[in-house]
């Protein structure tokens, strides 16, 4: 079964794939195919022994149907006269079941193509969430984007369009059969013929290929650059960059239009040269038929008939098939990137974390990145509800730091370790949710503002205390009880409508509001006027000893009450004490502080 297994995989990925997510459904939807194919078959089998009798002759003569005439002799077997009407009965019968099928076919494809769609957004939500951050920094944004939002259309289209040609496939299966029950020779002639017609067109097969894998490319450098104009619109609106900006774009505009064109022109080719291509084989079998097998024109209608049938069912199998090899380059691309999410997944531990209850220990702690070691040798105990500052120059592993402590990352050597308890056996999400994490760049949501706070809870009697609480926290309550809509009032874009410090506050509240045990800031106040800076730090002042804070901080003003300092140079720890004691036993803090003299008069 695992040889098995490992062929289809091999020879039948894009097959291998949509097994994945649909399993028996697949086969429901083929069996139900090859139904509607045979009934098809049988009723237009039984218009051979009408029209005899439409001629004037007594009764049907089997012989006609080749390997087919069970259909007439059945009836005479269950006892039922065969004429006309009978004959008539029994078209209607197998037409009325083959539309049963169909509509039971065709329900079941939309049913199935939507829990498809739905089952790998779902997984691919669940997958990015898993995905490490380390793993997630060294992604394209771009590739990102455009993966989960066109490149999904684009795969549902091609699962569309690949399960249109299984079922077109097994039609011209069907036809063929039934075909070669009528008249073997006539069959194999004429499959012969639609072989070769096949052949013509592999080619144009390759070029579809390589222009989808092309397109999806492309659409990544597009969705790439359109999510850093948007990002970073105010700088290039304030420095007219955005006009040359833009000219990259209307570049990667053309050449995902030049690739859409030609693709578009191969399937057009191959839509025109199709048909003309079928009547030549069919053409040529008949005249072969008789003059060389001196084979009558009436013994052969049947099987032209299902062979009519069978070239048009493969007309629409090409079709589809070039369809779906313009949007296999999606498939392709969805099959890596679903393979680079899982492989990039977090590994967590089997730990639950409740409550942190005494101390953080750092031991023997050091990470590299890029062969380049950023941290070395750190030794660091936090303990509870203790305020612990980072400072040192850009580059000394302030941030590094953070994202250890906040789980983000992992220590290349070393241990970190909470309440006794080491972060590789904790499930890092449960410790993760009792963190407060507060940016430089405030996160706010383009929603309400009792939204952006709560995370989208429910409006209860205790969520809205709970949030008056952390607002009032925050020092930001009075602001927002001022407003018309109150908590209600939507934000623009990113909080535009707020000031910097006003958005600063309530990324602040957010976090008080999710009732933590860590408040982590990493430069939270230094993109603020010092005024608001002053006010907000006095605040977080206020929330000392009520939360185990650490701040990462380059204005040494905004931590001169901090329980303890922890000083950082190239990646090692120079000094650890408060304000006072690094002043007088530190030098490299001491001269920091003469630098900044200035900010803590």
């Amino acid at each position: 079964m695992s040889y098995l297994k490992k062929a289809i995989k091999k020879y039948f990925q894009s097959f291998y794939f949509f097994y994945g997510y649909l399993k028996f459904r697949i086969p429901v939807i083929l069996t139900l195919s090859i139904l509607v194919g045979v009934l098809d078959g049988f009723g237009l089998a039984m218009f051979i022994p009408l029209l005899q009798m439409v001629d004037g002759e007594a009764t049907a003569d089997p012989e006609q149907l080749g390997n087919l005439s069970f259909l007439v002799d059945g009836l005479g077997y269950a006892g039922i006269q065969i004429n006309i009407y009978s004959i008539l009965s029994l078209i209607l019968i197998f037409f009325v079941m083959k539309g049963v099928f169909r509509y039971i076919e065709g329900y079941l494809r939309v049913v199935y193509q939507q829990y498809f769609i739905r089952t790998i957004r779902v997984k691919n939500a669940d997958l990015l969430s898993k995905f490490s951050f380390s793993d997630f920094i060294k992604v394209d944004s771009g590739r990102i984007q455009n993966t989960f939002s066109a490149e999904v259309g684009r795969v549902n289209y091609a699962f569309g369009t690949y399960f249109s040609c299984a079922q077109a496939l097994i039609m011209v299966l069907v036809y063929l059969g039934l075909a070669f029950m009528t008249n073997a020779q006539f069959a194999v002639l004429i499959s012969i013929g639609g072989a070769l017609t096949n052949l013509v067109f592999k080619r144009l097969y390759k070029k579809t290929k390589k222009s989808s894998i092309e397109y999806t490319e492309q659409s990544h450098i597009f969705q790439g650059l359109l999510i850093q104009k948007v990002a970073n619109f105010k700088y290039l609106k304030a420095t007219s960059l955005i006009f040359k900006y833009v000219d990259k774009l209307k570049d990667s505009i053309t050449k995902i239009e030049k690739v859409q064109k030609r693709m578009s022109l191969l399937d057009t080719a191959m839509q025109a040269a199709r048909e003309p291509m079928i009547i030549l084989v069919v053409v040529v079998v008949i005249l072969v038929q008789i003059k060389f097998f001196s084979e009558e024109l009436g013994s052969i209608i049947l099987s032209l008939l299902f062979f009519y049938r069978a070239l048009s069912f493969l007309m629409i199998m090409q079709k589809q098939w070039n369809s779906f090899l313009t949007v296999s380059g999606a498939l392709d691309n969805m099959t890596s990137f679903i393979k680079e999410l899982k492989d990039g997944g977090e590994v967590y531990g089997s730990a639950t974390f409740n409550q942190f209850t005494k101390s953080t220990n750092l031991t023997g702690v050091n990470f590299s990145y890029a062969e380049k070691q950023v941290l070395k040798d750190i030794n660091i105990s936090i303990e509870k509800n203790e305020t612990i500052a980072f400072v040192g120059e850009s580059g000394s592993g302030k941030t590094t730091l953070m994202n250890l402590l906040t789980g983000l990352i992992k220590p290349s050597q070393g241990q970190i370790s909470i309440d006794g308890v080491d972060y590789k056996e904790i499930d890092i999400r449960t410790l993760q949710r009792r963190i407060g994490y507060i940016t430089q760049e405030p996160v706010i949501f383009t929603d309400t503002i009792y939204n952006n706070v709560t995370f989208w809870d429910l409006p209860t009697e205790e969520n809205k205390l709970r949030f008056a609480d952390a607002l009032k926290k925050a020092a930001i309550y009075d602001f927002i009880d001022e407003l018309s809509q109150k908590e209600q009032t939507l934000l623009g874009s990113n909080g535009v409508n707020l000031s910097g410090g006003q958005r600063q506050r309530l990324s602040i509240a957010r976090e008080l509001y999710k009732e933590v045990d860590f408040l982590m800031m990493d430069e939270a106040t230094s993109a603020l006027d010092s005024e608001t800076e002053r006010a907000i730090q006095n605040h977080i002042d206020k929330l000392k000893g009520q939360y185990t804070i650490l701040i990462i901080a380059h204005r040494l003003s905004t931590v001169k009450n901090a329980d303890r300092i922890v000083l950082l140079k190239n990646g090692m720890v120079e000094g650890v004490g408060s304000f006072e004691q690094l002043i007088n036993s530190s030098d490299e803090f001491k001269r920091m502080v003469s630098l900044q003299d200035f900010a803590l008069n």
